[in-house]
């Protein structure tokens, strides 16, 4: 029996019942296993307010483009008008100030964390705090619209809900004698950012990992300093219920007003069981290439050196945190446009690497997990699409962490993926990892830079991450047995691994097939089982880690790799086989309207070959003759046959088929989504 304390609430799990209706009163349906956590509250069913939160439910990070007439409504699914919270907007691509609003001080009040200015009203800044989001007006600096420039402004936002375990906004006003104030973070902040909202001052910056009498500015390079600390913080720790001030002018003037932005640490409250957490603030020594364990993966960061001068550096994984070495960033002290700096932040699978020739110097972050909800439909995670002319290249409706990229003319298949934009690999080659400037994946709805004119013969298959669904995780081998993490939480059923920086084949695992002598895969070979596995993967994954073994194709030292996972989750996507019967056989994938995509190959043994097909709905998967491609060749798409039928639940494999398809007895493994 646990119990967690949801919004002044005592929930209390009931393992004996998985399913069951709202509160009465409160709303109608039905509450699914994930969705209601089973747990309860009072002895009946939790109203939706005390479901345990995602990180997905708090914060956002969005980029937008600006020339909007009359303004533009960003919408992020981030409930600001009900809950409260805060909005950070910069300009990426021309050097414009920070942008921050909250719901305490009221959407047209603006800060700015690269000036000690005090806040100014902008009405055409942001105009609204909305139920999934916000609206900015027509000002330059959040929606840039001139005429006679060909470039419109592109911007980032940053979204942050108040929530018990994550965030929370505080305004007061000094009295000019040491005090505390209360707040609803819920537990004890990690970092705290005050600004006197109506003089200038600079913005005054708590860490959990400075000493009690240090500060930071957020608004300054400057190191941190214990000059007239004790006025600010009044050497005295926040609690969960309140923090202190001393009389600093910068956060107590008698009669001035403040506003204070409070960053949880650690707060273990979110997710499916309400155990995980989504946020920490914590310090590291920059030695060389170290890694920072989280326990998870970050899609946020901002980080500061303390005991020199230096940046406030700001990256998410959505413009581009990438594991290539190098990051786009902007600096929170400074107006400038964004840019690539080398020897940055990584994420990994459990954290993030430092990349770094240096050591010896300390640094403070503020961390944020990557999205972890469950997906609840396929189209929110999988998207097929034609080139067009226009940025981004291809629309899939929502970001895209991985695509595959091929012509039906006959082409390499090319594959990239967020965490290592601007580079490519070729599903239908040994070849490393190569640069490919129109890998681009920083926008909200696709991927590829446009420019090259629409082409109905190239398409894209695009993948979102998602718990239960897809995960990619990228890796630096050792030569030495190794756990590498992941985050599908659940265990992989199909694994596809490429080192990135040396020439090797695609391995290939299927949890159906096992691990064994001779039953490994290619996904650039159509040969069957018949290489020795166990070398590649040692032992079957788990729903946390994949376990390596010092093949050089998964675990060279100092190579450097990426794995694409793939789990069967319900109405949305299926990893299994079927075996051949020389008639029609009816893959049933528990889905209610067909499959759109279907990926086979078979693997039947040694000596028996067999192409990678991959099937799509808009392409056709009709009655008739149904187009296919082979992704581990360079072949044009294939007209002229029937092998493939729709239907209800999942997909048909025909009469027609061939012995790569479908030849009686033999195995065949495929990946479907819904």
């Amino acid at each position: 029996m646990s119990i967690k304390d949801y919004e002044g609430g005592i929930i209390t799990k009931n393992p004996t019942t998985p399913t069951g209706p709202y509160q009465t009163g409160v709303a109608s349906g039905v509450w699914t296993m994930d969705q209601a956590a089973e747990y309860t509250k009072q002895g009946v069913w939790p109203t939706a307010g005390n479901v345990p939160p995602y990180v997905d439910d708090v914060f956002s990070t969005y980029l937008y483009t600006g020339g909007a007439s009359g303004g533009q409504t960003i919408t992020n699914d981030i409930d600001l008008s009900g809950e409260g919270g805060m909005v950070w907007i910069k300009g990426r691509n021309y050097a414009y100030w920070h942008q921050l609003a909250d719901t305490e001080r009221g959407a047209n009040k603006m800060l700015s964390t690269n000036s000690s200015n005090a806040e100014a009203s902008r009405t055409q800044h942001l105009t609204s705090f909305n139920s999934d989001g916000f609206t900015v007006g027509t000002d330059n600096d959040v929606n840039f619209d001139v005429s006679g420039v060909d470039t419109d402004g592109t911007y980032a936002s940053w979204t942050f809900r108040k929530k018990t375990g994550f965030f929370d906004v505080v305004t007061y006003t000094g009295t000019g004698s040491a005090t505390t104030i209360s707040h609803n973070l819920g537990t004890v902040p990690g970092v705290m950012i005050i600004k006197r909202v109506n003089d200038t001052e600079g913005w005054q910056v708590y860490h959990r990992d400075l000493a009690t009498d240090e500060y930071l500015e957020l608004n300054s390079t400057g190191a941190a300093t214990n000059v007239n600390g004790t006025l600010r913080w009044n050497n005295t720790r926040p609690t969960d219920t309140e923090f202190s001030i001393g009389t600093h002018n910068s956060v107590n003037a008698s009669g001035d007003t403040y506003v204070a932005y409070l960053f949880a640490h650690d707060a273990q409250l979110f997710g499916d069981n309400g155990d995980e957490s989504i946020i920490k603030c914590g310090s590291f020594s920059g030695d060389v290439n170290a890694d920072i364990d989280l326990g998870w993966e970050p899609q946020f960061l901002i980080y500061r050196q303390t005991n020199i001068a230096g940046n406030w550096g700001i990256f998410d994984v959505m413009r581009g945190m990438t594991t290539n070495g190098s990051g786009t960033y902007l600096l929170a002290q400074d107006s400038g446009a964004e840019a690539t700096a080398s020897q940055q932040p990584s994420p990994i699978s459990n954290g993030f690497r430092w990349n770094s020739t240096g050591s010896g110097s300390n640094y403070i972050y503020i961390a944020i997990r990557r999205p972890m909800k469950t997906p609840t439909a396929a189209t929110e995670v999988f998207a097929i699409d034609t080139r067009s002319a226009d940025d981004p290249a291809f629309d899939s409706g929502f970001p895209v962490d991985m695509a595959l990229y091929k012509s039906t003319s006959g082409s390499d298949t090319g594959i990239g993926s967020r965490l290592t934009s601007g580079n490519q690999l070729a599903t239908n080659s040994t070849s490393a990892e190569s640069s490919y400037s129109r890998y681009v994946f920083d926008y909200m709805d696709g991927w590829f830079l446009g420019g090259l004119g629409a082409d109905s013969a190239r398409y894209s298959w695009m993948f979102k991450r998602a718990t239960g669904f897809f995960d990619v995780v990228c890796y630096t081998g050792t030569g030495s047995q190794k756990d590498e993490s992941h985050n599908l939480g659940v265990t992989p059923e199909l694994m596809i691994v490429k080192s990135r920086s040396n020439a090797g084949k695609w391995s290939v695992y299927e949890s159906g097939l096992g691990i064994g002598t001779s039953n490994g895969l290619a996904l650039n070979q159509n040969s069957g089982t018949d290489f020795n596995n166990t070398t590649l993967w040692v032992q079957a994954p788990t729903s946390s880690v994949f376990t390596l073994g010092t093949n050089t194709d998964t675990n060279g030292s100092g190579y450097t790799y990426i794995a694409y996972l793939f789990a069967s989750l319900a109405g949305i996507s299926k990893v299994g086989s079927y075996t051949g019967t020389g008639s029609n056989v009816d893959v049933d994938c528990g889905f209610t309207s067909g499959a759109r995509f279907v990926l086979i190959k078979r693997a039947a043994g040694i000596g028996l070959t067999g192409d990678w097909y991959v099937y799509d709905s808009v392409r056709g998967i009709v009655s008739g003759n149904d187009p296919f491609l082979l992704i581990n060749t360079t072949d044009a798409e294939n007209t002229s046959t029937d092998y493939i039928d729709p239907l209800s639940s999942g997909f048909t494999v025909t009469s027609s088929a061939p012995t790569a398809l479908n030849n009686s007895g033999d195995n065949y493994i495929f990946l479907a989504i819904a």
